[in-house]
């Protein structure tokens, strides 16, 4: 059975919170990759940032959307929510722009629970954690390129 130690990138590209959003913008980019781990002073993971985080700021502005029933006004979108998305898109800093406490997983993980996060999440890249120090990351590619060795084994 794959496991994660078997797929995952251990050359890692890594950034901090206060790197410019354009600057990480070019890291992905120049590197081929979707997302890449925010570490702290200590090295210690506090986030990871991906496209997904970036693009947000071509969104509009999210407006709040309200409707009545039985004379009572329902907003259907959460302030929180709002707020988190105004916040993204305003964003100058990968603090402001990365989503914080990332799901992670062991170098031992087999590949079924890896492929069932990102496919049910919508995960593109997964920090590998040993011991609580980062020791890589697995993206969509790695668990792609399984199905290409699988096939020229065959």
């Amino acid at each position: 059975m794959l496991t994660v130690r078997d797929i995952m990138t251990t050359d890692l590209i890594t950034v901090t919170p206060d790197t410019d959003v354009a600057r990480v913008a070019q890291i992905l980019l120049d590197n081929h990759i979707n997302g890449t781990p925010v570490l702290g002073q200590d090295d210690r993971l506090l986030g990871i940032i991906c496209q997904s985080d970036l693009i947000a700021q071509q969104k509009k502005l999210p407006i709040p959307t309200f409707f009545t029933f039985l004379e009572s006004v329902i907003q259907t979108t959460s302030m929180k929510e709002i707020d988190k998305q105004v916040r993204k898109i305003a964003a100058l800093t990968v603090s402001q722009a990365m989503s914080p406490d990332p799901v992670t997983v062991e170098p031992d993980t087999g590949l079924e629970t890896v492929a069932s996060l990102m496919v049910d999440n919508n995960f593109h890249t997964l920090p590998v954690i040993k011991n609580g120090r980062l020791v890589g990351v697995v993206g969509k590619e790695d668990v792609l390129r399984t199905l290409i060795s699988t096939s020229t084994n065959q």
